[in-house]
């Protein structure tokens, strides 16, 4: 029902910005009480949380990458966009956006784009 797709360039140069979309469909971003994530995996590691945007709008971002990134939502588009700014090949990997259904107390992360490959390279 619910699905998600990320879409942006595959290719960013260093100190640039990396910019992702992730459109939602079957479902709306704004509904009570679903937080909208990103999350990438650099080649050869594990996943590692990016940040969110809620339903209301709301941000929390990682500690560590809390001073690049920024999350925004267009709700007439149902789309929600990072924005990685200041990038380094450490930033090359695998993003996905993915929705948790806002449980208190337990993270279940329903449904998730298919990911999309980012590098970092000049």
């Amino acid at each position: 029902q619910v699905q998600l797709q990320e879409s942006g360039p595959g290719l960013v140069k260093p100190s640039q910005t990396l910019s992702l979309t992730c459109t939602v469909s079957g479902g709306s971003i704004t509904t009570n009480a679903y937080y909208w994530n990103w999350i990438r995996q650099p080649p050869g590691k594990g996943l590692e949380w990016i940040g969110y945007i809620g339903y209301s709008g709301s941000t929390f971002y990682s500690p560590s990458l809390k001073s690049r990134t920024s999350i925004s939502r267009d709700t007439s588009k149902n789309q929600f966009t990072l924005q990685l700014t200041s990038v380094t090949p450490e930033d090359t990997g695998v993003y996905y956006c993915t929705r948790d259904r806002g449980l208190s107390g337990i993270i279940i992360l329903d449904y998730w784009g298919q990911g999309t490959q980012v590098t970092v390279s000049s």
